[in-house]
């Protein structure tokens, strides 16, 4: 069982998208699980059937995890999907040590070198989980 909030959207996300285990939205998600992403319906069934029809060419790659109380956040970057990776920080409310609501800001990934600051705008999974 993970330890807190952040563990359990680490783990809940590295076994659906990374380990492929369909199985993870039983564990991990809430039987009313709400979502705020336009492309995906209410209910953990439907992230279920979104998953298993992910492309095999299709990444996700977890960053900073950050917490405060039942709210998380996680900065990951997802390639597969389209012609260009996608950045994202994916927001989860936690209840009763379940997934219960999900909202997400993506955009398409920039490389470093076209940026103006130079600096990437993902650092795979270095960064310490934190709390704010």
């Amino acid at each position: 069982m993970p330890a807190t909030n952040a563990d359990l959207v680490r783990t809940a996300l590295t076994e659906l998208f990374i380990h492929r285990d369909a199985t993870a939205v039983e564990r991990h998600w809430s039987t009313s699980y709400r979502q705020h992403n336009p492309l995906i319906p209410d209910g953990r069934e439907h992230l279920a059937a979104f998953a298993a029809h992910l492309p095999e060419t299709f990444r996700y790659e977890p960053g900073l995890v950050v917490a405060n109380g039942e709210y998380v956040m996680i900065h990951g970057r997802y390639t597969g999907w389209g012609p260009k990776p996608v950045v994202a920080v994916d927001i989860f409310r936690v209840e009763s040590g379940k997934l219960a609501e999900h909202w997400d800001v993506a955009q398409e990934e920039v490389p470093a070198a076209a940026t103006k600051s130079g600096r990437p705008m993902f650092t795979e999974g270095d960064q310490p989980a934190g709390r704010c």
